[in-house]
């Protein structure tokens, strides 16, 4: 037996303490996403001297990673500049931003309901976003 408000006996939480927890949890990231969005809607990552973290990666090896550009990419897409997005990096654009979406609401959609979401992609899965982050990355390094 657990005391009132406590964690429960068996240690599986509520679906109301789910739907509390994801809440809280959508309320926070809102609010950071919406302060790096501020603060990237007026710092313009296409002009250096800007406090913008660098890509470790290409910071060591002076390659892009699949990952390089989507700052880039945010700012055009929230200053409208899909054609500018799209150039920065299209297959975070393409594939990215829609799996993305879909998956924060699928997390939500579960949360909301008192249900846990964890996303899983199994072995299949991780292979084939590890073959297209591969391949993008040598597109991109050796088209320039």
């Amino acid at each position: 037996m657990s005391a009132p408000g406590g964690p429960p006996a068996n240690g599986v939480p509520s679906p109301a303490a789910i739907r509390k927890a994801t809440l809280r949890r959508a309320a926070v990231a809102f609010g950071a996403g919406a302060l790096g969005a501020a603060y990237l809607w007026h710092t313009n990552p296409h002009e250096p001297g800007h406090l913008l973290l660098p890509c470790p990666f290409r910071w060591a090896t002076g390659l892009l990673c699949p990952a390089c550009g989507g700052t880039r990419m945010a700012y055009d897409l929230m200053h409208g500049d899909l054609v500018g997005a799209f150039h920065d990096n299209a297959v975070l654009l393409i594939l990215g931003v829609p799996a993305a979406a879909y998956m924060i609401g699928r997390w939500l959609y579960a949360g909301l309901r008192g249900r846990r979401f964890r996303a899983r992609l199994g072995a299949c899965g991780n292979a084939v976003v590890l073959g297209i982050a591969a391949v993008w990355m040598l597109v991109r390094n050796l088209t320039g």
